[in-house]
Order: structure tokens, then C-alpha cells, then sequence
């Protein structure tokens, strides 16, 4: 066991559990729960969203993507960086406007019908459910690794401390768990980052042409094809990255914690900023790790190479640089997956138990008692799935997520705001055909089966021959909103959508947290 490490870990647990604490006094009521009261500022949630979006996905999995893979690692970090601009042209505002405390407020405020909300809750919860196996495959390799823990032993201490910061603190202990390892992640990849650049000679000449030599892959290190062979298959990789963070819950939810969509737009400008330093300097983490690691010594420590940067930091400065560093890769792990917890329990509580089962009329208390309880349902679902998920690398499972956000709530988001002919039922096609198309497709595809032994969940050749769904669940998810919008014979009311447009657009009636 790694001291230093553990002391470590035992300092981030000991601050994030005082911040629970705290935050538990504030949130008496469901608005609190749920949205924090409205009451972050634009740069506060600015840096909140960073810290919910530079994941286990981004620390973990980007930088052992790009060792062990190199240019098609690096995919992620533009995707994920690029997907920003669409957030920030196309939803942040009207969401800010139309919605209140979910995902399923902002559809309905163009659409009344229960089942319309109902699978948007569904959906939420699936994606965040998804998201959140990634958090705990990274949380379960790392203590694994520090601490010489069981995997299954790991993710269970994940999975506890998640659910406690959730039922006591709401929205104002992520949030301010989240504002926290944004702060840390930020400082310790810039010192790695630096500390890499030196080695270089401060020289981005150097640093590419030594990476020709530094890897087994030679050449091929710096061009696309080591790992997405067909072009397609990074082209349907691709497009999930970019169009999912517009329709992923836990980002979305982080609109309505603040009082209006002008602090909305800013939180935006500001998480831009500050990860797009972040995915600039996943470069220096890959390209080290690769360099002073080693492939071989990277899958020794995990075969997905979700071990490649608190390894770097081993190499570079001695046990003391890693225990930092992979203590704020645990914080990571713990503030994403608070966020995601509480984003599937408030879909559950919120859309489910109060608007279609108690018809509106549930008290404050009991949503978020219900809340609470979901929260803990949420957790076990995600541990028990994630127990199976082991050798997968964590950015790739995040790419998932991403598909099935993208199919699966975008087209929703996009059609509610811009279509006026837009209907109920073509609301729920896009829904469920994004969801079962996205989720369907990884189940058949290399993924998930393969016939390497070790390489996949399961044994057999794939039936779908992309790694992600993207591709075909995007285009399919629109569709089916087009398609069934045109085949019903319901009408759309046309005074709702020029309601809807005006509010979007200008902020007027917004609901106030």
C-alpha cells in the first residue's frame, strides 16, 4: 500500500464529506436538491461544468488512449472539446429558459402529455447510468492499483461515498465538490504537462519527432488508423463526441443552477476555456506516458491503459507526484459521479414519482425523500454493471454515453426548439428509437463481443462492425422524430411552439429555480 496515497485519499474524502456537510444545512427544500436554489454564479458553474465534464474519461482514459494508441486517442479530446460550440450556440440558453429542475421540464414545456416526460426521465437515467459505469471502472482500477484493493471492493467504496454525497448535500455539494477537483485536476495536469514539455526541451519539434521512435508503433504513432481502422468507424466515433454533451442529463441539469440564460451563456464560455486548456495538455499526458512508461508497463498496470497518467506521474516524480495525482483522479472520479447520480435520481423523483405519478401534487419533502431513495437504487444498478465492465477503457465508455445522448435526447432538444411542426409522438419515436438503436448496436458490436478471449464483455464475433453506434442511432433518432411527427394524425399546437420560441429566445416567463 502506497502511504503517501492513502493519506492522501483519505484528505480528499475527509474535505469532499465537510462540503457534504455543510452543504446538507442549505438544501431544506426540492429546489435546493435538485438545482442548488438557482444560486451559482456564472463563473461558479462555469467551473462546475468543467469539473462534472473532465471525467475519469478525460484523466484517465484519454491519456492511456493516446499512449497506447496515439493520434485515435486524441480523437476523444477534440471531440469532446468541439462539443462545446454546440452546446453554446444551440441549447444552453434555450434549456436555461424553458426548463426548471430536469431534462423532461424543458420538453414539457412544449408538450403536456406524461409519457413525453416519462421517456425523457427514462432516457436520463440510461444515460447517466452509462456514463457513470465509466467512473467506476477508472475508480475501481485506481484504488486497485494504490491500494492493492479488490476491484470489486474498489467500486463498492466509490459507490457508497457517491450515494452519501448525493442523500445529504444535493446539487450544493456536487456542485461545490465538483468547483473543488476542477481546481486540482487543472493544477495537476499542468505541472505533468510541464514537467513532460522539460523533458522535451520545451520544444514541440523535439517532442513530435521523438515520439517516431518512442513506441512500438513507430511512425504510425502520429497518424490515424492504429485503432479505428475504418474510416467510418471514426466517423460514427466522432460524431457522438461532438453532438452528445448537448444532450447529456448531468450537463444539462447543471443550466438551471443558475438565475438566468445570460449567467447560462457565460457558465458555457467559462467551462470552454478552462477545458480546453485541460484537453490541449492530454497531449503532453499521453505522449509522456508513452515515452517514459512504456506500452509494456502501462496494460501490466491495466490492460485498457486507464493507468497512464498517475503511472507518468510515478515516473516523472517519485511516489509523492503520484499519490497527488492519483488522489485527484479519485476526486474526479467522485465528483462526476455525484453529479450523475443525482441527475438519474431527480429524473426519477422529479419526472417520475411527482409530475406523472402524484399528478404534481407531491410535497417538497417527498420528492426529495424519493430522491434519496433513488439515488441509492441508481448506485447499486450502476456498481452491479460496472463489476462487469472491467477491461474496458474508460473513454470508450464514455463515447457510448455520448451516442446514446446524442441520439437519443438531441434530436428531442433540437426539434422542440426549431420545428413547429414538431408532435408529441414524434417526440417519443426520436426518444425511444435513439435510445434502443444506440444501445442495441454497442451490445452487437466489437464492444462487446469479440473473439479474443479477454478483449470483450463477450466471446463471438460482432454482428455490427463499428465500436460505436453513433453513425447509424444519430441519423435514426432524428428520423424517427421526423418520421413520426409526419405519420400522426395529431396536429402540433402552433400558439405553444411560438410560445415556446419566444421564451427560448428572450427569457420571458422563465421559470425561476
Amino acid at each position: 500500500m502506497n502511504t503517501a496515497a492513502f493519506s492522501m485519499f483519505l484528505g480528499i474524502v475527509f474535505v469532499t464529506l465537510i462540503i457534504t456537510y455543510y452543504a446538507s444545512k442549505r438544501t431544506k427544500n426540492a429546489s435546493e436538491f435538485y438545482t442548488a436554489g438557482g444560486g451559482l454564479t456564472g463563473w461558479q458553474n462555469g467551473l462546475a461544468i468543467a469539473g462534472d465534464y473532465m471525467s475519469a474519461a478525460s484523466f484517465l482514459g484519454i491519456a492511456g488512449a493516446v499512449a497506447l494508441t496515439g493520434f485515435d486517442g486524441f480523437f476523444y479530446s477534440i471531440g469532446f472539446l468541439v462539443a462545446y460550440l454546440v452546446v453554446l450556440y444551440l441549447v444552453a440558453e434555450p434549456l436555461r429558459n424553458l426548463g426548471k429542475y430536469t431534462f423532461a421540464d424543458m420538453i414539457a414545456s412544449r408538450f403536456d402529455a406524461k409519457k413525453v416526460r416519462g421517456f425523457a426521465a427514462m432516457n436520463t437515467m440510461a444515460i447517466s447510468i452509462f456514463y457513470m459505469i465509466a467512473q467506476l471502472v477508472g475508480a475501481g482500477a485506481l484504488i486497485k492499483l494504490l491500494l492493492g484493493l479488490e476491484y470489486s471492493t474498489s467500486v463498492l467504496i466509490v459507490g457508497v461515498l457517491m450515494t452519501v454525497y448525493v442523500i445529504f448535500g444535493g446539487m450544493h455539494a456536487t456542485s461545490w465538490v465538483q468547483i473543488v477537483k476542477a481546481v486540482l485536476l487543472m493544477g495537476g495536469t499542468f505541472l505533468i504537462s510541464l514537467i513532460v514539455f522539460a523533458k522535451f526541451n520545451f520544444s514541440i519539434t523535439d517532442m513530435f519527432a521523438q515520439m517516431k521512435t518512442a513506441t512500438p508503433l513507430g511512425e504510425s504513432f502520429l497518424n490515424p488508423g492504429v485503432k479505428y481502422k475504418i474510416g467510418l468507424d471514426t466517423i460514427s466515433l466522432n460524431m457522438g463526441l461532438v453532438l452528445g454533451t448537448a444532450g447529456l442529463p448531468h450537463i444539462l441539469v447543471r443550466f438551471f443552477t443558475v438565475k438566468n440564460a445570460k449567467d447560462a451563456r457565460s457558465s458555457v464560455v467559462y467551462a470552454t476555456w478552462i477545458i480546453g486548456l485541460f484537453y490541449v495538455m492530454t497531449i503532453f499526458l499521453g505522449f509522456g506516458a508513452a515515452a517514459f512508461v512504456g506500452t509494456d508497463k502501462i496494460v501490466a498496470a491495466n490492460a485498457a491503459g486507464n493507468m497512464a497518467a498517475p503511472l507518468l506521474a510515478q515516473a516523472l516524480g517519485g511516489n509523492m507526484l503520484f499519490a497527488f495525482i492519483s488522489a485527484v483522479a479519485f476526486a474526479t472520479i467522485l465528483a462526476v459521479v455525484a453529479g450523475l447520480v443525482l441527475t438519474a435520481a431527480s429524473a426519477f423523483a422529479h419526472d417520475f414519482y411527482n409530475e406523472i405519478l402524484k399528478k404534481g401534487k407531491a410535497t417538497e419533502k417527498q420528492q426529495v425523500a424519493m430522491a434519496r431513495y433513488a439515488a441509492v437504487g441508481v448506485s447499486i444498478v450502476s456498481i452491479i454493471l460496472a463489476l462487469g465492465a472491467q477491461t474496458l477503457n474508460v473513454a470508450f465508455l464514455v463515447s457510448l454515453a455520448f451516442a446514446v445522448a446524442a441520439s437519443a435526447n438531441l434530436p428531442v432538444i433540437i426539434y422542440t426548439i426549431y420545428w413547429k411542426k414538431f408532435n408529441t409522438t414524434g417526440a417519443i419515436w426520436a426518444m425511444i428509437v435513439g435510445l434502443v438503436s444506440a444501445v442495441g448496436l454497442v451490445l452487437i458490436s466489437p464492444s462487446v463481443m469479440s473473439p479474443e478471449v479477454g478483449k470483450a464483455i463477450f466471446v463471438g464475433n460482432p454482428i455490427f462492425p463499428y465500436t460505436t453506434p453513433g453513425i447509424v442511432s444519430i441519423p435514426l433518432g432524428f428520423l424517427a422524430g421526423y418520421v413520426g411527427t409526419l405519420l400522426s394524425k395529431e396536429k402540433a399546437d402552433l400558439k405553444k411552439y411560438d410560445e415556446v420560441l419566444v421564451k427560448s429566445n428572450t427569457g420571458i416567463g422563465i421559470n425561476q429555480a
